[in-house]
């Protein structure tokens, strides 16, 4: 079975399982059109059981998806001592700067720009809403989606497993509150963990209150890492995308909850990749720490 024919069988299989698509009728239509049809599918899929034979398509098609974009590794990424030079004890004499920055573990931490469900690390951080389903809307281009999307179907399931327990805890109103981080497995991705954390949505000005809702998620995180001996993780831009956190702040905000926690636990993890995808925030994270290895 060609890469072609095994899109037709997975489109198919998943119009089969669709009560309200299953006529939709995808004749003539282009890879990228059944590609972006396959996504917007399984994007607003609810999350009851999935049969084997539509799971082994799905992961068969995920992976070979997987295959065309290629994985990167941490031998791939330069750390930021290795992109900007210097050494590491002139940099550990150097002072906290203004975005809380200490230099001493800048051989652990990595900036990236790129797509964040090619990464093959420990863990990649999923910023996630309060439902933790995932994203419904069909091919957004949230982070959440993206993961989601890549991950597979499986991924979705057992987010609502998680939170159903924590309703039949907690009561059928609850939500995932800001802060927090939920484990889960990765299936398609090349991650070993995805880690979810709610950040804060800011309407208006932005207060102290925000800012220490979005360096809980951070701190809760690593936390995370540390408790279930994760080595290395990738995390998306919280809150900055969907949720309107100034993109500067936060980034102040992600590397003073890194460097604080790295005095600390510092043992405790290989890498930290701060991963973005618009050219803004390379260039905002690429300024922030700039001054630290030259």
């Amino acid at each position: 079975m060609n890469r072609t024919e095994r899109m037709d069988i997975f489109l198919r299989k998943l119009k089969e399982d669709s009560s309200e698509y299953s006529e939709l009728n995808t004749t003539g239509y282009t890879l990228e059109e059944k590609r972006d049809v396959i996504r917007s599918l399984m994007n607003i899929r609810m999350p009851p059981e999935i049969s084997a034979g539509l799971l082994t398509i799905q992961d068969e098609y995920l992976q070979e998806e997987l295959a065309e974009k290629g994985t990167v590794s941490l031998s791939d990424i330069p750390t930021v001592l290795e992109q900007y030079g210097g050494s590491r004890s002139a940099i550990g004499e150097k002072s906290i700067g203004r975005a809380g920055i200490e230099g001493s573990c800048m051989d652990r931490i990595s900036i990236w720009q790129g797509d964040i469900t090619r990464l093959k690390v420990g863990a990649i951080v999923n910023a996630a809403n309060s439902q933790m389903l995932g994203c419904f809307v069909p091919c957004h281009r949230c982070i959440d989606n993206a993961i989601h999307s890549a991950a597979g179907m499986q991924l979705r399931a057992e987010c609502h497993h998680i939170i159903s327990e924590k309703r039949m805890r907690y009561g059928r109103e609850y939500e995932e509150p800001v802060g927090t981080a939920t484990l889960t497995m990765a299936y398609n991705l090349p991650c070993d963990y995805v880690i979810h954390t709610v950040g804060p949505i800011v309407y208006g000005e932005l207060t102290e209150a925000l800012c220490q809702d979005l360096r809980n998620c951070y701190e809760a995180v690593l936390e995370c890492c540390v408790t279930h001996g994760i080595r290395s993780v990738a995390f998306c831009c919280i809150s900055t995308g969907e949720f309107h956190f100034p993109n500067e702040e936060a980034a102040k905000i992600a590397l003073a909850a890194v460097s604080d926690f790295m005095k600390i636990h510092g043992d405790s993890l290989e890498r930290i990749i701060f991963n973005v995808f618009k050219d803004c925030d390379l260039e905002i994270y690429r300024k922030l720490v700039s001054d630290y290895c030259m």
